[in-house]
């Protein structure tokens, strides 16, 4: 990024945006208990569509015209900050309903599409998952096996998908599929699938580590019929589109991880300095303030890369929003040809895998850090660093692992030619 650009990075939000989020964080306080008991009981939390409705959280980054909120990208990513203080799980139906799932309709879906759709999630009279993960087919997505047919009147989808997260309640959801023969034989396209379509059925994924209030499912597609109104933008055009959706997923991720280690931290500041031991506070201890310390810099160094790249993904928005009142076949635009569309999806592509990267590894490092301030009050999922020690060690894997991330950084370093995945 050019000094230029820096100077014209600005975190200033009005006071109707200020409103919001101090509404938002009375409906987290306001659920927090039953959450907590939900997650020992491992449940799905009911109360979190009518509560979280009555804000527009449910449609907080949607625009106006399909009943959103309208907020910028910044807002969003200051919402799901605070959800991620209640933790991973909650934090995690927001990322799948809005993050993967209504924006990915806002960005690539038509008019028609859109207005269907759009107005019975913001509602929370639908909610959405993205079904793109398959058994042998994870931070590679290009290695999906599930197939779909042309047959004219309809698509005819077959296979699996896992780990979708919204899977068991979600009446809405994007998938991805490679055409089996036809024009595009191989190539991968991305459907709106209706949770009740005939030839699809789901199976709730148990025994997780943590979690435990978000309901992710197995879901099988046996000759599932999809209208043809249903494909979602171009065919051919799937794997551009579910990309395109996983910058906005890591950078869900990433702010959430934030909210994490601010919960954290809190937690062991109030218990560090209650607890005594040998004759002193826990919080005048070398070691514990050593702890206190580091959550303190993952918490600061995680949240400016996290705002950086939602004023990047901000652009690009801005971009592709303003190209579809210029050109009817905006859709054909979207790929790398367009020098402009390219540089800036690259840049909120490379700013949400740096920030998901830092921010899940300190948010996992960080609730480690806690539930060791605690000792053994902390080995207990009824407590709060327990609980988001279990669900930060899950966001190091989905939305790409950590692993292949640091690899997608390097390749954008060397350039294309040292890809080494």
């Amino acid at each position: 990024m050019s000094f230029s650009n820096l100077s014209q990075m600005s975190f200033v939000i009005s006071d109707k945006q200020k409103t919001f989020l101090k509404e938002l964080d009375d409906t987290c306080r306001s659920i927090r208990q039953y959450e907590e008991e939900c997650y020992l009981e491992e449940k799905l939390n009911e109360k979190i569509i009518p509560e979280f409705g009555k804000i527009g959280m449910l449609g907080c980054p949607i625009s106006t015209s399909y009943g959103g909120l309208g907020y910028d990208i910044l807002t969003y990513i200051l919402a799901i900050e605070r959800i991620g203080e209640e933790g991973n799980s909650l934090r995690t139906f927001f990322s799948a309903h809005t993050s993967i799932g209504q924006m990915v309709l806002q960005g690539w879906a038509d008019e028609d599409q859109k207005s269907e759709y759009l107005p019975k999630t913001c509602e929370g009279r639908s909610i959405m998952a993205f079904a793109l993960t398959e058994p042998m087919a994870g931070s590679d997505p290009s290695s999906m096996v599930m197939k779909f047919e042309d047959r004219g009147s309809h698509f005819l989808l077959n296979g699996k998908k896992h780990w979708i997260g919204n899977g068991t309640c979600a009446k809405v959801m994007t998938t991805y599929a490679k055409e089996a023969g036809g024009s595009h034989h191989g190539k991968i396209s991305a459907f709106i699938v209706d949770g009740d379509s005939d030839g699809i059925s789901t199976e709730e994924m148990r025994n997780k580590l943590g979690l435990l209030t978000i309901k992710n499912a197995e879901i099988y597609f046996d000759n599932c019929v999809v209208p043809k109104r249903n494909l979602l933008g171009l065919k051919g055009q799937g794997l551009n589109i579910a990309y395109s959706a996983l910058i906005d997923g890591r950078l869900s991720v990433a702010a959430g991880a934030v909210g994490v280690m601010t919960d954290c931290l809190e937690e062991s500041v109030s218990y560090s300095k209650a607890r005594e031991q040998h004759g002193s506070p826990l919080a005048k201890k070398q070691l514990i303030q050593e702890h206190l310390a580091r959550i303190a810099v993952n918490i600061e160094s995680s949240r400016w890369l996290v705002y950086r790249a939602a004023l990047a993904r901000q652009n690009l928005h801005d971009y592709v929003e303003q190209l579809k009142t210029e050109d009817h076949q905006w859709q054909s635009k979207l790929n790398r040809n367009n020098k402009h569309y390219y540089l800036l999806r690259s840049d909120a592509d490379n700013l949400s895998t740096i920030a998901k990267f830092h921010a899940s590894n300190s948010a996992f490092d960080s609730a480690n850090r806690s539930v060791q301030i605690f000792g053994s009050y902390g080995y207990r999922k009824s407590n709060r660093v327990a609980r988001h020690f279990l669900d930060s060690r899950a966001i190091t894997i989905y939305e790409g692992t950590n692993e292949v991330l640091e690899l997608k950084m390097a390749s954008k370093i060397l350039g294309d030619n040292y890809k080494a995945y």
